[in-house]
């Protein structure tokens, strides 16, 4: 049964598993380790581990049955894919310098394979390479990968620094296992159905470390009885590192695998007996404990219930000149109250600061929202000249006119009567339907209010649609927003990549795409790229931008792969009045906006302690403007999306 009940939590994380010994019988198994046990799944070995195809005596025809673990008959069909991951013999070494052992190791990976797949298994567990250099056991891997059908291949991978026993016993030298998977996948063609199931043991690396795998396809966390400690009960804890590491694979939907053999005897006894002892499943006390954890994590708030179905998934950035917004967009972004009621402290301020307390009932400040949608900027500007007692003129300039038609709905003096007619605001608002680029303002504005921000905060063309509009604001005037700046960031993200990588042509790796990032390692902090402040100090000042950025990889992170950019924005709206995305001054429960990636077509290697070198250029055209970037250390990559030939948003 699932660890607990979390609110939204649909997620495979909510089962745990147990790895087993050999048995063929594998009913009994089942009901041992599932039905008494209380575990969800098995990891099961498939074959007799005693088995060597060279040992084995064929029959007059030149075959033999290889002995597996019953007949696909001793369980339903729906037990074996959901009810048993397989778990492949841990003796194999397709490296081997014997070539006995080497030829018996391929011969037995492919026939447990095919009998896994014969089985419809969700899942194999591959066991680790057993030595750095694992190119065969890899090109293995990648044969049978391209034939594969819906099967993932979880290979088993250390979460430590080992020595390289191919140099020596000796050798002092240590090996980051994140290496030995980097070199497996990238033999593997960074396969969709390769990912890994990280063994845990007693001491962890550092966080900086561990968060590097938040990025990698980590499918499984194999945590060893060895790594808990006992409580003053007698029974398994786990250290607040290792607590918090569980918790943080619970939340990425990553499952648990208890390993090995109970080291807490006094916790199998069950407490709850009311005369002799009962024996419990011996590994049932470590369940119970991950159950515990699980349980103590906090609900998923309402809105990342709502951001679930979002998560890793790309999406096109909006097209905001060239499309007219449907109405479910709209409705969508119109549910934010956090990023409205930070405009409407934005424009509380303005006014106060516009209209001294004397003179409030001498002047009307004549405020313009531009790009009004179906009106909630409009909404937000007539509460805030209630809330601060301001006379108040509004123009609601939108160039869609399917949302015009809203709000002559919502903002005409005879269906809005609550709060324009009652309270005297029949003549405050007037709707114009035209591009603020063409309008001609029938007066100049005191405060112009726009909600034009990208995720990347310039991407949707905030810079070339207020050029347009700052002709009709006074000398004097105020822009909310008054000024923008983009952030980028270095992340592993590798289900981003391969989304990125199955479409098979250059264009989708030079394209930007608006993702609510969960599974992705952050590797160093964001750095500032464009500022844009309106109104802008001069008309000859190009939106043109180049910025070179440099990124220092921890030293305690290890080696890690760039995938690509993480794009965030931090907007300026009135003096102290902000919003924003980058991760270190985000909006608290503010949904409007996700990041944007920006992919390399080649993934990067860097060093620990190695500088990331990264060009970035908003180059600007007639009819369209569009980003090219490249990295030119630690190794360069080539100029993606040169003259805007993927990607770019029309003017």
């Amino acid at each position: 049964m699932p660890l607990g009940e979390r609110a939204g939590d649909k997620t495979e994380s909510r089962y745990c598993g147990v790895e087993t010994e050999f048995s063929d019988d594998m009913p009994r198994l089942l009901t041992l380790h599932l039905v008494s046990g209380g575990f969800d799944f098995v990891v099961a070995p498939l074959m007799d581990p005693a088995y060597r195809p060279s040992l084995v005596q064929k029959d007059s025809l030149g075959s033999a049955v290889p002995p597996f673990a019953g007949s696909d008959l001793v369980l339903s069909p729906s037990q074996w894919s959901t009810r048993v991951v397989g778990k492949i013999s841990t003796w194999i070494d397709l490296d081997s310098e014997d070539e006995t052992l080497r030829m018996d190791s391929e011969t037995t990976l492919r026939q447990e394979i095919a009998w896994a797949s014969h089985l419809s298994l969700q899942a194999c567990l591959l066991p680790a390479p057993k030595r750095t250099s694992c190119a065969n056991y890899a090109r293995c891997v990648n044969q049978i990968l391209q034939n594969l059908n819906h099967m993932q291949l979880f290979l088993r991978i250390p979460l430590f620094m080992s020595d390289d026993d191919s140099m020596g016993a000796n050798s002092d030298t240590l090996i980051d296992s994140w290496e030995t998977w980097n070199s497996f996948r990238l033999l593997c063609e960074h396969h969709s159905q390769l990912s890994i199931a990280l063994d845990i043991v007693s001491t962890l690396p550092s966080a900086n470390s561990l968060g590097r795998w938040f990025g990698e396809p980590v499918r499984a966390a194999i945590l060893n009885t060895d790594c808990f400690l006992t409580n003053a009960r007698g029974y398994p804890c786990l250290s607040k590192r290792h607590q918090m590491l569980i918790t943080r694979f619970l939340n990425h939907s990553i499952q648990i695998i208890i390993s090995g053999k109970s080291v807490h005897p006094r916790a199998s006894v069950d407490p709850d007996a009311s005369h002799a002892a009962v024996e419990r499943h011996p590994l049932r006390p470590y369940l119970d404990y991950v159950a515990y954890l699980y349980q103590r994590m906090d609900p998923i708030p309402e809105q990342e219930r709502f951001e679930l179905g979002y998560r890793d998934f790309l999406q096109a950035p909006l097209q905001p000149l060239m499309d007219n917004l449907e109405a479910q967009t709209y409705e969508t972004f119109e549910k934010d109250t956090v990023k409205y009621s930070q405009y409407q402290r934005a424009i509380c301020k303005a006014l106060l600061d516009r209209v001294p307390d004397e003179k409030v009932s001498e002047i009307t400040t004549v405020l313009m929202v531009v790009g009004a949608g179906r009106g909630p900027l409009v909404r937000a500007s007539i509460e805030a000249a209630e809330e601060t007692g301001r006379k108040l003129k509004v123009y609601a300039v939108e160039k869609n006119p399917n949302a015009v038609v809203t709000l002559n709905v919502v903002f005409s003096p005879l269906s809005f009567m609550s709060l324009i007619r009652l309270e005297g605001w029949e003549d405050t608002v007037t709707i114009v339907s035209s591009d603020m680029r063409f309008w001609n303002a029938p007066e100049q504005a005191d405060i112009l209010v726009s909600e034009l921000l990208g995720s990347f905060g310039d991407n949707e063309l905030s810079p070339e649609c207020l050029d347009g509009a700052q002709r009709f604001l006074k000398q004097d005037g105020i822009s909310i927003p008054s000024s923008y700046t983009s952030f980028l960031q270095p992340v592993t993200a590798s289900k981003l990549y391969n989304d990125v990588k199955a479409h098979k042509d250059i264009a989708h790796f030079e394209t930007a795409y608006v993702v609510k990032l969960h599974n992705v390692a952050r590797l160093a902090p964001s750095q500032p790229v464009f500022t844009f402040t309106h109104p802008k100090p001069s008309d000859m000042e190009s939106n043109h931008r180049y910025k070179k950025l440099q990124f220092v990889i921890p030293n305690d992170t290890g080696s890690a792969t760039v995938h690509g950019f993480a794009g965030y924005f931090d907007a300026t709206l009135y003096n102290d009045v902000h919003l924003g995305i980058e991760p270190s001054t985000a909006t608290p429960n503010m949904f409007s906006w996700f990041a944007i990636f920006f992919p390399l077509r080649d993934p990067v290697h860097v060093q620990p302690g190695a500088t990331l070198e990264v060009h970035f250029w908003r180059c600007c055209g007639s009819t369209k403007v569009w980003y090219e970037w490249c990295v030119t250390s630690p190794s360069p990559s080539p100029i993606h999306n040169s003259s805007g030939r993927s990607y770019w948003v029309g003017l």
